[in-house]
């Protein structure tokens, strides 16, 4: 991301600006180009110079975050592992023990143990505990001692440390008001790593070596800087536009029509059904039950073979993976045992169990998703961390990093080109008007294409307009100070 801002012109400040010198050597090999680049630049430029908080913002909670998942382990390593003892108890006697450490919760789904040193975590509702989070009891399952318990969130199970880091990451712990922040930030990523890797392709270069890596040999200043901003951004641009692209499919506008889309697509997710033959009309039991049980209309009354028989049952019918969440079955429902495995290959397998007899009521096979959704859950799990493991993980951070890096060179050159340099903080884009540069066939496309994208992500196309009506006020100001200058 480049906040470069060029001079407007000879006049102003005694020097050939960038745009001319690169005209002048014969840079811009089309007339297309030479047009569409100085409104490239003074895009690039309001963006990064007005977004560019935001993105940073986004950029260093991001990194904490993705840095959360190893330091979890650490931080909580009481709750976590257990000593591996001789052969675990049924998982039906570690839910009894930390029924019996929490009576006043209720039971909502099991984490049998994945590894054989890890707990088993059965997370209930109880008072006390945030809305859309449940309370994880961490059981030993050699000896159902009780490990400890912690607040717990979402379907990767994160604890308090990353429960706090993602909230920050997504809405700074101000709610709706926050996510603003978060979606406007993911709305302009992509334009301006996408309008970056324009500017940085098109850009005349001595040495080919010099598109990719960095040019050492520039004495330090603002060459130096951009070679290590342009080369750096290269690298990094597919995983920030995928960053954005991620990240905009859960936000709270974008993400409405994204998932519109999708629904249209037939793309749409699906879910496994734990409807009961005789459950009353409205009971539920065909959502994703993934998420710790949220949804619950009450306990199940009836016959109930048992979690164990209930996991037997799902294995039998092809769940194979040793990453399990159980939910518990609620008025209306049976068990549903799905599989959490998002290391390559990919195990996300679901069956219902009827809790009665121990019968299979539905099984539904990731291999049967459609692609879009495959996509689509790909796309989510490594935006959050958890696909791929540590490997995404530190993929998360490197981009972080780089996004920071880019951030931060992008104000360095700001301000070693300002106009003001020497008077004040300042800073001027490319001259006004760069749109008039383009042909007519170029144009129209152009601004339609923008429409659409202002319309399809409504706080990019806000904020378009917003900076659209900074840049004529400014324009306005600029003409009545020059006519006052003339007059006096």
């Amino acid at each position: 991301m480049s906040l470069d801002a060029p001079a407007e012109s000879r006049a102003e400040t005694g020097t050939t600006t960038e745009t001319e010198r690169e005209t002048a050597d014969g840079a811009s090999s089309t007339s297309l180009w030479s047009g569409l680049r100085p409104l490239a630049l003074r895009v690039h430029f309001y963006a990064g110079l007005l977004v560019g908080p935001l993105l940073l913002i986004a950029a260093v909670s991001g990194l904490l975050y993705a840095l959360s998942f190893q330091a979890e382990k650490f931080v909580y390593r009481q709750e976590l592992t257990v000593p591996v003892g001789e052969r675990a108890l049924p998982l039906s006697a570690q839910v009894d023990a930390a029924r019996a450490a929490r009576p006043d919760g209720t039971v909502t789904a099991v984490w049998p143990a994945a590894e054989d040193d890890a707990s088993t975590r059965v997370l209930m509702s109880a008072p006390g505990v945030d809305e859309g989070k449940s309370l994880a009891v961490f059981v030993d399952p050699y000896t159902a001692e009780i490990r400890g318990e912690l607040p717990s969130y979402g379907s990767s199970g994160a604890l308090p440390l990353r429960t706090w880091l993602d909230e920050l990451h997504r809405d700074l712990h101000l709610g709706d008001l926050g996510r603003n922040y978060s979606e406007l930030a993911a709305s302009w990523l992509w334009v301006v790593a996408l309008g970056g890797l324009l500017l940085w392709l098109g850009r005349r270069r001595a040495a080919r070596r010099a598109l990719v890596l960095p040019d050492r040999s520039l004495p330090k200043g603002r060459r130096r800087t951009l070679s290590w901003h342009g080369s750096i951004g290269l690298w990094a641009v597919t995983g920030l536009v995928l960053l954005s692209a991620t990240g905009l499919t859960w936000s709270r506008y974008a993400g409405e029509n994204i998932g519109a889309v999708q629904d249209q697509l037939g793309g749409a997710t699906p879910a496994v059904s734990a409807t009961l033959a005789d459950a009353p009309a409205g009971s539920g039991g065909g959502g994703d039950h993934s998420e710790h049980g949220a949804g619950h209309g009450g306990a199940h009354q009836g016959a109930d073979v048992g979690i164990d028989k209930a996991l037997e049952s799902a294995r039998a019918a092809g769940i194979d993976s040793d990453r399990l969440a159980i939910t518990l079955p609620a008025e209306g429902t049976g068990y549903v045992v799905k599989e959490t495995d998002t290391f390559f290959p990919v195990q996300l397998d679901s069956v219902a169990v009827d809790p009665s007899n121990g019968s299979v009521l539905d099984e539904l096979r990731f291999s049967d998703y459609p692609v879009l959704a495959k996509l689509t859950r790909f796309g989510i799990d490594a935006h959050t961390g958890v696909f791929l493991g540590l490997a995404n993980q530190l993929a998360l951070a490197a981009l972080a990093a780089a996004l920071i890096v880019l951030i931060v060179s992008g104000y360095r050159m700001w301000w070693l080109r300002r106009p003001t340099k020497g008077r004040g903080i300042g800073g001027r884009p490319v001259p006004r008007g760069a749109w008039r540069r383009l042909p007519v066939t170029a144009l129209l496309p152009l601004a339609a294409l923008t429409a659409f994208a202002g319309w399809f992500v409504p706080l990019l196309g806000l904020s378009l307009l917003a900076f659209l009506v900074l840049d004529l006020a400014l324009g306005a100001v600029a003409r009545l100070r020059a006519r006052a200058a003339a007059g006096s």
